[in-house]
């Protein structure tokens, strides 16, 4: 599944991928995405049999194995493997779909990649509202520029401070996180890409800030654009969100769950806009 890496004429009569029993044993104790966390991953919705938005998550895997110095990626093989995991797959209103590359077992030098679906919980209480904590994620946003090795934006196996930072927000009382810069500036969250109003404009963080790119994004922007108004990037501090006309936390499976209080503060939810917006994350517009 990655180019480069099977030199040996052998390994590259094997097929492109295969399929195999999700009960048997499959990953290498020894294997750096279980020792290290030492890869990328993406997680794919699909709603009625359809991946949502694989194209830019595919892309965004490809930019994470590039900011760890992994070997290109081959997405058409990748975007096969999905296809064929979705229809392996007992049919289910909503399903999600985890591509995940790891470096491979240690010493090795080679890479190794599977994807996997699973029927996906219920959502209905997080798409109903979330209480928010603002959390500091304790880098500013200049980071990817000063400080590339943090690998801030990428969207690697190394998840511990982004769990780190939801059981926080348990013992605050709130269901969710919103992490913000050391410099002041709203983030993402854990999982999520910000999404705030602010009158007729819809604006989310600058991917330069040290975000992920959102893949919810594309379809939110189009959807809110076609209703004439504005979508951009921008730098926003955190009293700007607790101020704005609504805010969500967008993310490919849970689709759009708004922020319903961000820390102490209430904000607006405009429940016929949040249908909207999941409905064109999920492709179902």
């Amino acid at each position: 599944m990655i180019p480069g890496v099977a030199a040996d004429p052998a390994l590259k009569a094997r097929p492109a991928f295969r399929l195999v029993d999700e009960g048997a044993p499959q990953l290498r104790v020894t294997d750096l995405a279980a020792t290290r966390g030492d890869g990328v991953f993406e997680t794919v919705g699909v709603f009625d049999s359809r991946p949502a938005n694989l194209t830019p998550h595919l892309e965004r895997l490809q930019r994470s194995a590039r900011m760890l110095d992994l070997p290109a990626l081959d997405l058409d093989v990748l975007a096969q493997a999905v296809d064929a995991a979705v229809t392996a797959h007992l049919p289910v209103p909503e399903l999600l779909v985890k591509i995940v590359v790891s470096r491979g077992v240690e010493g090795q030098a080679r890479p190794s990649a599977w994807v996997f679906a699973d029927a996906a919980p219920s959502y209905a209480a997080a798409r109903a509202g979330l209480r928010v904590a603002a959390l500091d994620r304790g880098i500013p946003t200049t980071a990817p520029q000063t400080s590339p090795w943090l690998l801030a934006g990428a969207k690697s196996l190394s998840y511990a401070i982004n769990m780190a930072g939801l059981r926080e927000a348990s013992r605050r009382g709130a269901d969710e996180v919103l992490f913000i810069s050391s410099d002041g500036y709203a983030l993402e969250g854990p999982t999520s890409t910000l999404l705030v109003k602010r009158g007729n404009r819809f604006l989310t963080t600058p991917v330069d800030a040290g975000v992920l790119p959102g893949t919810s994004l594309g379809s939110v922007f189009e959807l809110v654009r076609g209703e004439g108004a504005e979508a951009a990037e921008e730098l926003m501090t955190l009293a700007q969100v607790a101020e704005s006309d609504g805010a969500w936390l967008l993310s490919s499976v849970r689709l759009a769950c708004p922020i319903t209080h961000l820390d102490d503060v209430e904000l607006p939810v405009d429940r016929s806009l949040t249908d909207r917006l999941s409905a064109a994350i999920a492709g179902r517009k």
